[in-house]
């Protein structure tokens, strides 16, 4: 199915300041600018090499009132995500990660067949499928009808359609409430993040939870993660901002855990303000308090991350023209939201990296969007023999290294270019 015929949208009239998307506070002071970038998952065809891209600027604000880091709105999220091309299940250790999800909270909360578990951005069925093999009811919420498809393939009862409260509304009105709404990797992409957090206290049950997993903005700071802002993703949160925003809409969080997914992440237990229990946990405070103490609170803690990013660029792109001096050869591995920030950023074309592959169909034989690096099965490695191999998901670079870690049978080494560029021989 072709994406949605949804317009571009500007929602700031021209002249008008920009506007925080949580509490409304005028927009005026930068995270980081990371010029103009097309959108990142907009992977070109090979008729379409001639043709125009959009691009859009890639720059991120902090507000100053609550301290939410966010991208102004450009292109609507049904434009974006009504076709996609990130298919959870290609992962192996996210699929995994997930499976000792399923286990953990279904302990936790004691979920059984008459439990009800909802996922919102349910992608292909990859968390999903853990709770339909322990006999608990699921629903699956996806805006993507091509990846719901997969899902449904699956057995995984998927609604296809974007979740807020209009949604949450419809749902309880033919009398599905949640003992568990599980999102994650979800939050960052909503660009109106109040309407969301309403939608999930609606479809939540008295006494239900709702954990939601999400890239943590301290970490993305300390690990130099830049290439994690893309359009795709309208917010960037810490914990105090993640806590404000649920606390304004009648949700309390009750736990919060810290995981090394994608380079640091949060999961949040939240629970409806009405209830007492479960009891807030010690843990809640501390990160609070830490948050507090580097500085979340404070514009100047913001100010000197965008030095961070020019240097990792200046880095970047040393060791590739050294590297084509020297006559060696660099591919790259994988082709996500992440890689395509970086490389745009940066200015790295086909001058630079010969190609990229990914084990996802849904790429293969497309072009990355703005650089045009081609896309390949994995099998090109081999064919090819690189002397470097580019990371460009980092996250799971340990996943990736041992699954091509044949390519030292020619000499070949990796590089991974985030949150420091460093060589694995």
């Amino acid at each position: 199915m072709a994406p949605a015929a949804a317009p571009l949208i500007v929602p700031r009239k021209r002249g008008s300041p920009r506007r925080c998307l949580f509490c409304g506070a005028p927009l005026s002071v930068t995270f980081v600018d990371l010029g103009m970038s097309p959108l990142c998952e907009s992977y070109v065809s090979r008729d379409e090499l001639d043709r125009m891209e959009r691009f859009y600027p890639l720059h991120a604000y902090v507000c100053a009132k609550c301290f939410l880091v966010q991208l102004e709105e450009f292109v609507s999220p049904e434009e974006i995500f009504s076709e996609y091309a990130y298919f959870s299940s290609y992962s192996e250790s996210w699929v995994e990660h997930m499976r000792i999800y399923a286990d953990m909270i279904t302990a936790r909360l004691r979920l059984d067949s008459r439990s009800l578990v909802v996922e919102v951005a349910s992608n292909d069925g990859y968390m999903l499928q853990h709770f339909v093999a322990k006999g608990i009811p699921v629903l699956g919420i996806e805006p993507a009808e091509n990846i719901a498809a997969a899902a449904i393939s699956k057995g995984i009862p998927t609604l296809i359609k974007f979740f807020g409260e209009e949604t949450a509304a419809e749902l309880v009105s033919e009398g599905k409430r949640a003992d568990l709404i599980a999102c994650a990797n979800v939050l960052a992409q909503v660009p109106d993040v109040n309407d969301f957090v309403r939608g999930l206290r609606l479809l939540l049950k008295p006494g239900g939870t709702v954990t939601i997993e999400f890239p943590h903005l301290m970490r993305l700071i300390e690990g130099n993660q830049f290439d994690t802002i893309y359009h795709e993703h309208f917010s960037y949160f810490s914990f105090l901002t993640a806590e404000m925003i649920f606390a304004a809409h009648g949700l309390t969080v009750f736990d919060v855990e810290e995981l090394p997914t994608h380079g640091g992440s949060l999961r949040v237990y939240a629970r409806r303000s009405e209830t007492a229990f479960p009891a807030v946990d010690p843990r809640v405070e501390e990160l609070r308090n830490r948050e507090v103490a580097a500085g979340f609170t404070t514009l100047d803690f913001y100010s000197t991350f965008t030095e961070h990013v020019k240097e990792t660029k200046r880095k970047v792109l040393d060791f590739l023209i050294d590297a084509k001096r020297r006559g060696k050869s660099v591919a790259g591995y994988g082709a996500p939201g992440k890689g395509n920030t970086l490389l745009n950023y940066c200015g790295i074309r086909t001058d630079f990296i010969d190609y990229t592959v990914d084990r996802n169909p849904y790429k293969q034989g497309k072009y990355l969007p703005g650089t045009h690096i081609p896309i390949h099965h994995p099998d090109r490695i081999r064919e090819t023999k690189p002397d470097y191999l580019m990371i460009l998901p980092w996250n799971f670079k340990d996943e990736i290294m041992k699954q091509n870690s044949y390519i030292r049978e020619w000499g070949g080494a990796f590089v991974v270019p985030i949150p420091e560029l460093k060589t694995f021989s």
